[in-house]
């Protein structure tokens, strides 16, 4: 037995149970005999062969096969400190391989980089962690590092060593939990993942929790990718955001499933990201659309979840392309004046063994105490927001998206399921915080710091909470102890206004306060309207479907209430289908129904919501001063037996006057009030013959006069129709 490596070190290495193999396998100045000598040794099982080759002399070296697992060491006496040098080795039937050594190469993480991951602050950490193509020293590879702090062992298996785990150990980095080497010769679209032996001696593979791509489902690998090849055309579209926050602009956004908008072929597979780069960026932008939200597109593994419950959280999912086809399609949003938002999981994670779940063989990601470690009804798990790296790995994740793919917002699904401990659990299977109450003070200051951090270097970029609960200050800046959202979807308005236009419109003068409550509160946040895709799933039924009567008057009420909905304050948002009325429920599992358009009735409708769309963002009254109380002002609130509202909508010089008819009943000769003394004219109708209605329209300017009706010491005398939708503005003189 040679002398410079004990039997110990070397059944640990085979056993992959050397948390240091850098310190054993690779080149070393040893002594042998008294004498200084260089030994290099290495482990690479199918081998015949391994020659050590000095690069600068082409001297070779022969190793000696030490374990019949395929433990090489060399023992060069000529040599007495380190050389440059290459191994060439023998697999047999002619296949030899040269490469450089991968456990000669120094950490490629600074100490100062896992100092400030270990402080929950190294925003930039995915290009530290995971995979990263490199060229050190002239010598092209992939540099590997993954947080597993209380593994024994952890290994990187993929196609380039055979996923055998004994050819590329990794090495623990001090005390940070971080484990890392530089492989050479691993090249773009080799698959691989990380083989963990826990404290226990267990073993299990997982996927990169930082992996850029990774394989199409069921199969879970990651996939090494350079995201840094794409070349941007977007440049004036980011300049521009930079510059404007979305306050005081339009936004009407157009909520999409990537995998059931538009199923494609004879074979109605999935839409591809550049598919959708030309139909859906088209389409949107045809509708007057000026954002398109995705449903989650990180990788996930169940279709079902419609995306809901990722695996991996900087891989845009496989199924619809690369990841540059994915920036391709963000692109062709911005040069055609789209913003793109994309759903945001920070609240859950699946249980499937290859994900985060139990990573390093212990709690890691999460809680070990399922009453604030698991979702029961969902079948998930909570992340621990307390421990740094884990919200440094998420405040990363939010940056990654922004940053590299250039996404305008981010909509935080589930906020509120993140702020209670006992959100959806029974007594007794929810653990109060230190104060004794039912907030997650950790998950408060997590999306404070998540907040806080993406406001002062994203310029213009919108963070939006689903919040259902009346948490105070969601939208309110951090300094004034809010949770800094930009926005908050307001699921109070939803859930009133679906109330209301699901009755029939005799009994809609009993529930007069659904459509008017929200204005109690409007201003305490910055709201979004929302009619989402929960809201059409589950036998809820469509929105065609909710409303009451024949088909002439389910359209009509649905252009009543989109209409309500874009003239309300606050901004909007509309899941795909809702456009067209369609009648069956949405599902993951199949394409819109598109064939209705063939009928009169759905196509008419889509006119009415493109209409609609382009009177929205023509009109900055509807909302430049969303959130200013003096840009909305009740003209007539209280008129419950007639089921008719009106209100005005203004900015410093525009006013526009908003009447809704939510009853089947036609005023010929209807008085409305106005605020201001003038001519109004008619510039918006739903009856539109164009959109289905009867072509009852206000068709000549009208003159106000001195006649009080409601708050309003002027007032108009207009045509008012059923179930209808009709704005009025104020000619300037």
């Amino acid at each position: 037995m040679i002398n410079t490596v004990t039997i110990s070190q070397i059944n640990m290495l085979l056993k992959t149970e050397y948390g240091d193999p850098h310190s054993v396998l690779g080149m070393h100045v040893v002594s042998n005999g008294g004498d200084m000598a260089v030994a290099v040794r290495e482990i690479i099982p199918n081998a015949v062969s391994i020659e050590v080759v000095d690069n600068v002399t082409g001297d070779n070296f022969k190793c000696e096969k030490i374990h019949d697992d395929g433990f090489f060491e060399a023992i060069i006496n000529s040599r007495n400190k380190y050389f440059d040098y290459s191994l060439k080795v023998d697999f047999g039937g002619g296949n030899i391989w040269v490469t450089a050594d991968q456990y000669t190469f120094e950490p490629t993480i600074t100490e100062y980089d896992r100092y400030l991951f270990g402080a929950g602050t190294n925003y930039m950490i995915y290009e530290k962690l995971g995979a990263h193509m490199r060229n050190i020293d002239g010598v092209e590879g992939v540099s590997f590092a993954v947080w597993a702090p209380n593994a024994k062992s952890v290994c990187v298996i993929g196609d380039f060593n055979m996923w055998d785990p004994r050819r590329s150990q990794m090495r623990l980095l001090g005390d940070s939990g971080i484990w890392e080497i530089f492989i050479p010769g691993v090249v773009e679209g080799d698959k691989y993942k990380f083989r963990i032996k826990d404290s226990n001696g267990r073993v299990c593979d997982k996927s990169d929790p930082y992996g850029f791509f990774m394989e199409l489902r069921p199969n879970t690998a990651s996939i090494v990718h350079n995201i840094h090849k794409y070349v941007w055309n977007d440049f004036e579209w980011l300049e521009d955001r930079a510059e404007h926050e979305r306050y005081d602009r339009p936004v009407n956004i157009y909520e999409v499933h990537m995998g059931s908008w538009r199923r494609v072929g004879n074979d109605d597979r999935f839409m591809t990201y550049l598919e959708a780069a030309q139909m859906l960026v088209k389409y949107v932008k045809e509708m007057g659309y000026t954002h398109i939200e995705f449903m989650p597109l990180s990788e996930h593994p169940f279709d079902g979840s419609w995306g809901y419950q990722v695996s991996g959280y900087y891989a845009p999912t496989s199924r619809y392309g690369t990841p540059e086809e994915f920036m391709y399609l963000i692109d062709v949003c911005h040069q055609n004046g789209i913003g793109v938002i994309m759903d945001w999981v920070p609240a859950h994670f699946p249980k499937d063994v290859s994900g985060l779940a139990k990573f390093d063989g212990t709690a890691l990601y999460e809680h070990e105490d399922p009453r604030i470690g698991e979702h029961e009804e969902w079948g998930t798990l909570v992340f621990n927001y307390g421990r740094k790296e884990v919200s440094n790995f998420l405040i990363a994740n939010a940056l990654y998206w922004i940053n590299e793919y250039h996404i305008d917002g981010l909509r935080v699904d589930a906020v509120a399921s993140m702020l209670y401990l006992d959100y959806c659990r029974d007594d007794g299977k929810w653990l109060p915080n230190k104060y004794g109450g039912r907030e997650n003070l950790a998950a408060v200051e997590f999306l404070k710091h998540l907040n806080s951090v993406i406001r002062s270097s994203c310029k213009g970029v919108m963070i939006m909470a689903e919040e259902s609960t009346s948490w105070e200050g969601v939208t309110r800046d951090t300094k004034y102890n809010g949770l800094g959202f930009t926005f908050k979807w307001d699921m109070g308005w939803m859930n009133d206004f679906l109330s209301y236009i699901k009755k029939e419109t005799v009994y809609r003068k009993y529930h007069h306060n659904y459509l008017t409550f929200s204005m109690m509160y409007n201003y305490n946040e910055n709201f979004i309207l929302v009619l989402s895709h929960d809201e059409v799933v589950h036998m809820k039924g469509s929105m065609m479907y909710k409303v009451p009567g024949d088909m002439w008057q389910k359209a009509a009420n649905l252009r009543v209430a989109y209409g309500f909905m874009y003239a309300h304050p606050g901004k909007k948002l509309m899941f795909m289908g809702n456009e067209i009325g369609q009648f069956s429920e949405w599902s993951e599992a199949r394409s819109l129904d598109w064939h209705i358009l063939q009928y009169d009735i759905h196509r008419n409708l889509q006119t009415y919501v493109r209409s609609l769309n382009h009177f929205y963002t023509e009109y900055k009254a509807l909302w430049e001063m969303d959130f200013n109380p003096e840009g909305f002002e009740w003209i007539d609130c209280d008129d419950s037996e007639r089921s008719i509202v009106s209100f005005e909508r203004r900015t410093w010089d525009e006013r526009l006057i908003v009447v809704c008819n939510f009853t089947e009943h036609t005023y010929d000769s209807f008085r409305q009030g106005v605020f201001e003394d003038g001519i109004y004219e008619e510039v918006f109708n739903s009856d539109d013959i164009a959109f289905g209605g009867t072509g009852r329209l206000n068709l000549d300017p009208i003159k106000s006069e001195k006649i009080n009706c409601s708050r309003a010491e002027n007032s108009i005398n207009i045509t008012l129709p059923p179930l209808g939708f009709v704005v009025f503005k104020l000619k300037k003189d």
